[in-house]
């Protein structure tokens, strides 16, 4: 939903040309068509931020407008909607911002501080279980001085909240067109961002074109993009080798990325950009579930999965195993599973259970998702529950919906077990762990542990200097560890196919891997 050394490491894009476009010149000219395609299967599940906290942001990154962003390449949060922003203490208790001059709505409403302060009480207001709400723990009350001042003043020391209003989650909204007590459902948006939200389609296509009243940091090198949304992975890059799209982000398959990379297919005229990824998959338990509540039964699985055949079987290289909560690349990234379970081993894990009186094979359910994290998603499951019952330990069922639905049975606590994962709202630790524990986890399910909640988070976010936190997020992976509610499994890689007459594919994912569609652009030819 960007502290120095985690930032520069998240931002950092490198550039893989598989096949050399000759006779392009970067950049667009007069002449040149700057209406683009870009596939994806990543559907928003709503088009309002007060219920946002899912891949809906990539849509909504394009069509509204924060106080503060994060442009590609920065390393703290940059003004949008704001002309300026800052802590007015030495407590990180009260953040103030100014807005810029003439801002205003899609509608023609004015956007001022009245309407900042209408955007982030509506959110809190309406509080979508298992939505943004989670994320303004420490916000006390807005206030507002004019017409352009707007102060956050927060219950408790926060050094993340300008990171936190960086989030599409925190976009400004129109308060003539959105009600403060529901959510809106009519499949339009009034936002004040980049892009007009020409026209949308459930399950089929967002159409975008330039605001031209926009004023903000968005430098827009094309005139409209078409967001197509696909259901399943495989259909991504021939509709990208037919011209139907011109580019895709989200849902290449592990497949389809190493046959680019390998650049098989000679005649395809493709090129990826790869760029370092700090996104995660894991296992949510159900603690109210009779089997996946138990901490041995927990613990067995812990110790049965193959995190390295996981990733070598299905994706091939375009991941890698996750041994923490934290990955690879945020400070404070630990390998705690491993520290704790070691290799996987069914005698082990067949002590485990024994020992807590367990002697027959558990039967569970796993649920995961079928159009939200790519094609790749069940064969991972069909791999896990090779795993685990080859050890005779169990017999898993293998259930699954499309994403909507399946959010909807998660945050009722309809699954036992269930997949998720997680596209960082900034790269800081405290962003994998905070979002996980207290009564608004976003797996829908209640974890309430007081020492991460009331101690080590707060002790953190006493400290602007993000590279001294690492000694209370330590501490926090191991009490993870200890009780087994989350299993991490793998962090991966992000990538962006094109085609090669497309630019701005090393520019185009900002340091939340939120796809900018202004940085996507068609080359004029010799």
């Amino acid at each position: 939903m960007f502290y120095r050394a985690s930032l520069q490491a998240a931002a950092a894009l490198a550039s893989l040309t598989l096949l050399a476009g000759c006779g392009l010149l970067p950049g667009g000219g007069s002449d040149v068509d700057q209406k683009l395609a870009v596939g994806t299967t990543s559907e928003p599940s709503t088009l309002d931020p007060a219920a946002a906290w899912d891949g809906s942001w990539e849509l909504m990154r394009n069509v509204f407008q924060t106080l503060v962003s994060f442009p590609t390449g920065s390393t703290t949060p940059e003004p949008d909607a704001a002309d300026n922003c800052r802590f007015t203490d030495n407590t990180s208790t009260a953040y103030r911002c100014q807005l810029r001059k003439g801002l205003k709505f899609s509608n023609g409403d004015k956007l001022d501080a009245e309407a900042v302060k209408y955007s982030i009480d509506r959110i809190t207001e309406i509080g979508v279980k298992g939505g943004p709400v989670g994320m303004l723990g420490s916000l006390d009350r807005v206030e507002t001085k004019g017409d352009d001042i707007v102060i956050f003043h927060l219950s408790k020391p926060d050094a993340t909240f300008p990171f936190i209003l960086a989030t599409p989650a925190m976009s400004l909204v129109a308060p003539s067109a959105y009600s403060k007590h529901k959510i809106r459902t009519d499949g339009k948006v009034t936002g004040s961002g980049p892009y007009l939200l020409d026209a949308y389609k459930q399950g089929d296509r967002s159409e975008l074109v330039k605001n031209p009243d926009y004023k903000g940091f968005a430098d827009r090198k094309n005139d409209a993009v078409t967001i197509r949304y696909f259901k399943k992975s495989s259909d991504l890059v021939p509709a990208l080798k037919k011209g139907e799209i011109d580019a895709t982000y989200r849902g290449l398959s592990a497949e389809d990325v190493v046959g680019l990379e390998d650049n098989k297919d000679k005649d395809s005229d493709l090129q990826i950009v790869e760029s370092v990824g700090a996104d995660i998959r894991f296992l949510v338990f159900n603690p109210e579930d009779p089997a996946a509540g138990n901490p041995a039964v927990r613990r067995a699985i812990a110790q049965l999965v193959d995190r390295d055949a996981l990733v070598a079987k299905v994706y091939q290289g375009t991941a890698e195993p996750l041994y923490s909560m934290v990955p690879k690349g945020i400070a404070a990234h630990t390998t705690s599973f491993f520290d704790t379970f070691g290799n996987p081993s069914a005698a082990k894990a067949k002590k485990i259970l024994t020992d807590a009186g367990i002697t027959k094979p558990v039967s569970m359910t796993f649920w995961f998702t079928t159009d939200r994290y790519g094609s790749s998603t069940a064969p991972e499951f069909d791999e896990l529950k090779r795993q685990l019952e080859s050890s005779g330990l169990f017999r898993i069922t293998l259930k699954s919906r499309p994403w909507k639905t399946f959010q909807e049975g998660f945050t009722k606590g309809e699954y036992p077990v269930f997949g998720r994962g997680w596209f960082p709202d900034f790269p800081d630790p405290d962003n994998f762990i905070a979002p996980f524990v207290g009564k608004d986890s976003v797996t829908g399910r209640p974890y309430v542990k007081d020492e991460i909640t009331k101690q080590l988070l707060p002790q953190s976010r006493k400290q602007s200097n993000r590279g001294a936190v690492g000694k209370e997020f330590e501490r926090a992976q191991k009490i993870l560890v200890d009780d087994v509610r989350l299993l991490p499994l793998w962090q991966g890689k992000l990538y962006v196919a094109a085609g090669e007459d497309i630019g701005g594919g090393e520019r185009a994912l900002d340091p939340q891997t939120v796809m900018q569609m202004w940085e996507l652009y068609r080359k004029a030819s010799w």
